[in-house]
């Protein structure tokens, strides 16, 4: 698998997540909690990824630099909020606000990966190359996952 077919099953994975998350209520404190744990360790893994390997490979690229720096930051501002709802009871009348900000943050951040960044990373790198990062992804990826959160 290339890294941005990787990237683009991680995205409808997380959507998929988020649109689940968004129909939730403040009774559903199981459900919440549950679909955030597992939301939270999906999006460590896959920014891990993206930050160690993807973002690096690209950024030497003069052409992609920028994108790459706002993704970077857009993956903060994301990690911000996601904190905050750790740090907020599911039932607390504030959680699901802060989900839908959230999840409009990551839907925007997701948008312009699979639009400008990726149409970028096909100008500037060959097909082999984008195998070869999709494999180490998927290698880093794999051994998060048996590990658990860094």
């Amino acid at each position: 698998m290339d890294a941005l077919a990787l990237l683009k099953a991680d995205h409808d994975k997380v959507k998929k997540m988020l649109a689940d998350g968004e129909k939730t209520t403040e009774r559903g404190e199981k459900t919440r909690s549950e679909l955030f744990t597992t939301l939270n360790a999906e999006m460590m893994l896959h920014e891990r990824i993206e930050e160690e390997i993807f973002y690096p490979a690209l950024k030497e690229h003069p052409k992609a630099k920028d994108i790459v720096l706002e993704a970077y930051e857009e993956h903060h501002v994301v990690d911000d909020i996601m904190g905050e709802l750790e740090a907020t009871d599911v039932t607390d009348e504030t959680w699901a606000a802060k989900f839908k900000v959230m999840k409009e943050n990551i839907e925007h951040h997701i948008e312009e990966e699979e639009g400008e960044m990726f149409k970028q990373a096909r100008q500037v790198f060959e097909t082999d190359e984008l195998q070869q990062l999709g494999e180490r992804m998927a290698e880093l990826k794999k051994v998060g996952q048996e590990v658990g959160p860094a």
